[in-house]
């Protein structure tokens, strides 16, 4: 649905992304990462033809950004960072005209703005000026004007920014819904969000693409040892001594001194958990918990990106500076 083959985009002699290439499936909800100037901004401008790109080709649902860019617009459903919003018009009236602008016919204009309000959950607010709304409900007008005409693109850049729990939670929720039959491009610094909604991530790093799958397969392909969170309730030097004897544990850490809590790494081809619970009882420290923990997001995130920096200080290690976690 989204294709993205070698984009380069260079601003005078700077280049902001380089040979940049992903597809994104037909009902895929994907996270776009990466840190600040790192490319983000400039792929999505491209996709949604905004600007185009010094070199390579982007297309949506199979129409070339460059050549079909009106017949484009018509499928993207776009919400930028700074949402341009007219501040001195009511919900209602702005959203009208949002949909009158992406050729929604009149009669049919008040019952899509009514049908975008209601996914938003702006109703009580149609008839308030947009300037005195909170910065979430503002948010919220911006999501909905992405909506209008029911375009089967969405692309999202921090859709929740300025939105408070209740209303991420909201949010999150309507983007998953959105997801069930649309294709959903989604950029945020949020990592936790990103892994409770998308299906896969994309991660940018110095404007290439450096890594795209599942958080699940990356976490596979990164984590070298297999982490064991341990809690008990009459911590000891003989816990930690009994830890260490344990073939497989490679190291103990206390998460707090005093506290009983300990992260294990060891060896991820031998399951170390049952001769760990079998150690605490045996010594009578009061078992309270004992589980797996996978990298986090955030950590995936900044392995991928340390290493790039790693890489690109390492000039004598030809080939090195592209991170292939891909598929």
């Amino acid at each position: 649905m989204i294709e993205a083959e070698g984009l380069t985009k260079f601003y005078g002699p700077i280049a902001a992304i380089k040979d940049v290439t992903f597809q994104v499936e037909k009902g895929e909800i994907v996270g776009f990462l990466g840190p600040n100037g790192a490319g983000k901004s400039t792929t999505i401008r491209i996709l949604t033809c905004y600007m185009p790109p010094t070199a390579g080709t982007a297309r949506v649902d199979g129409l070339d950004c460059m050549e079909r860019s009106l017949e484009i617009r018509k499928k993207i459903g776009y919400l930028p960072e700074n949402v341009p919003l007219y501040r001195d018009s009511t919900v209602r009236r702005f959203l009208r005209f949002a949909a009158s602008a992406k050729g929604i016919p009149g009669g049919k204009v008040e019952k899509e703005v009514r049908r975008v309000m209601g996914m938003c959950g702006l109703e009580k607010e149609a008839n308030r000026i947009i300037s005195h709304l909170s910065k979430g409900y503002r948010q919220r007008v911006g999501i909905a004007q992405a909506l209008v005409s029911d375009p089967p693109v969405l692309v999202l850049d921090e859709p929740t920014i300025g939105l408070d729990p209740t209303q991420i939670v909201e949010i999150r929720r309507l983007v998953q819904e959105l997801g069930h039959n649309r294709t959903i491009l989604l950029s945020s610094h949020i990592l936790p969000e990103v892994a409770q909604i998308c299906g896969r991530v994309l991660i940018i790093s110095k404007g290439e693409i450096v890594a795209t799958d599942s958080p699940k397969n990356l976490t596979s392909q990164l984590q070298k040892t297999a982490r064991i969170m341990l809690e008990v309730s009459a911590p000891s030097p003989e816990i930690v001594a009994g830890l260490e004897k344990i073939r497989g544990v490679q190291r103990v850490e206390a998460a707090t001194e005093g506290t009983g809590k300990f992260t294990i790494e060891a060896d991820p081809t031998t399951d170390v958990r049952p001769e760990i619970a079998r150690m605490v009882v045996e010594r009578g420290a009061g078992l309270l918990e004992l589980r797996a923990v996978q990298l986090s997001l955030e950590e995936i995130f900044m392995q991928l990106v340390t290493r790039e920096e790693v890489a690109e200080k390492a000039p004598s290690l030809e080939g090195s500076s592209q991170v292939e976690v891909a598929e």
